[in-house]
C-alpha cells in the first residue's frame, strides 16, 4: 500500500500513532512538523523547537537550514516534565537542561550538509519519541571534497 503526504496526517491519526500513549507508548519518529530557519543580515541563523504540553515531541520535528554554518537555537520545553536537549555541534555536543516551562538557548556551529540528530536522554524519552532532526542543504566545502570524477546528481 502507497500513501501520498495528504494522507499521511489522518492516516497515523486513524491508527493512533499522532500523539503518545495511544496505540504506541511515544510517537512514531518523523511524523512530526518541518520547520525552517531564519537567515540574519549577518549569515548567523534561527529557529526555535519546543515540546508541546504532553506530547514527547519537538515542534517543528524536522528543522531545515538552506547551509551550514551558525545557528541560534531556541528550545521551549511547554511540558510539565523535565526534559534535556543534547545537540549536534562541531566539537563537542551541547547539552541544555529544561525543566518543565523552562526555555534556553543554544549556540551551534554545524558547517557541512548532512542530517544532524538530537533529542533527550533523560528517562525514556528518545524511545517514546523525542528525538528532532536538523537536516542541512547546500553543498560540501571545496577543501572537503574527494579529488574523483564527477558524479551523477539525481
Amino acid at each position: 500500500m502507497t500513501t501520498t503526504s495528504g494522507d499521511r496526517a489522518a492516516q497515523l491519526a486513524e491508527a493512533g500513532l499522532d500523539g503518545q500513549n495511544r496505540t504506541a507508548l511515544g510517537r512514531v519518529l518523523g511524523t512530526g512538523s518541518i520547520g525552517y530557519a531564519e537567515e540574519g543580515p549577518d549569515g548567523k541563523m534561527t529557529a526555535t523547537v519546543r515540546i508541546p504540553e504532553d506530547e514527547l515531541c519537538w515542534e517543528p520535528g524536522t528543522l531545515i537550514l538552506p547551509h551550514g554554518g551558525d545557528l541560534e537555537l531556541t528550545l521551549i520545553n511547554d511540558d510539565k516534565n523535565t526534559h534535556c536537549a543534547v545537540l549536534p555541534n562541531n566539537g563537542d555536543p551541547k547539552i541544555i537542561w529544561l525543566v518543565n516551562h523552562a526555555k534556553g538557548t543554544a549556540s551551534l556551529n554545524l558547517d557541512g550538509p548532512g542530517t544532524y540528530y538530537y533529542g533527550s536522554t533523560t528517562g525514556n524519552d528518545e524511545g517514546r519519541g523525542l528525538t528532532g532532526a536538523i537536516v542541512i542543504g547546500g553543498e560540501v566545502p571545496d577543501e572537503a571534497k574527494l579529488d574523483r570524477p564527477p558524479q551523477p546528481r539525481p
